[in-house]
């Protein structure tokens, strides 16, 4: 394979526009709500990977402990991937789960790993099929779909985990709260604007 390269990004100012804008198309800003949560969550343990295919970014991985994660997702000793994801252009490489595996070793003795999957939206973002392909397995679901835009599409949000040791205790998801969408990320399929004025997004259907 060609020259692959893993970087930590939450360090330094080298690699800040990542922070902000990961590997989407969207034109780098610094915001507020992303900001925010940065300040909040990186003490608390955050950790965000960049990956460098021949020096181009193709990956990246985020993921923080439950107390610290983007999502509403609790549980003992459970870490929280934000979002995995892997330029189409970049696929069939195996790279989604170098990325995954630079996780698993990075929460060290965590009980396990948690996340969301979409069924049935349209981003190509945690998609259900592939969350399961990397290894995590649905623990319950809920149907939504937004309040405001594209509200014939019904989709579902998946809980998964991932448990690292025996007999570990499965997170919970708090729904009523995951129905805000999310602001930790503005290119995250389930992003709340601001300039909707709703703090609840979704609603069940």
């Amino acid at each position: 394979m060609r020259d692959v390269e893993i970087i930590d990004v939450i360090e330094g100012d080298e690699y800040e526009r990542y922070l902000y804008k990961c590997i989407s198309p969207m034109p780098y800003r610094r915001y507020r709500k992303r900001r925010e949560y940065l300040q909040w969550a990186t003490p608390r343990g955050l950790r965000k990977e960049i990956l460098l295919l021949n020096g181009d970014a193709v990956g990246q991985i985020e993921y923080a402990p439950a107390e610290a994660s983007g999502y509403p997702i609790r549980g003992e000793e459970v870490w929280v991937m934000n979002c995995i994801w892997v330029l189409r252009r970049a696929g069939g490489r195996g790279l989604g789960r170098r990325l995954l595996h630079r996780m698993l070793r990075a929460v060290g003795d965590a009980s396990g790993v948690a996340t969301i999957a979409l069924e049935g939206h349209p981003s190509p973002w945690l998609k259900l099929r592939h969350m399961e392909y990397l290894g995590f397995q649905p623990l319950g679901s809920r149907g939504m779909r937004h309040r405001v835009k594209r509200r014939e599409i019904c989709f579902r949000v998946h809980l998964m985990w991932m448990p690292l040791r025996q007999r570990a205790e499965p997170p919970e998801m708090d729904w009523e709260e995951m129905l805000k969408g999310v602001d930790f990320c503005l290119a995250h399929p389930l992003y709340r604007a601001e300039s909707w004025g709703l703090e609840v997004v979704y609603e069940p259907c």
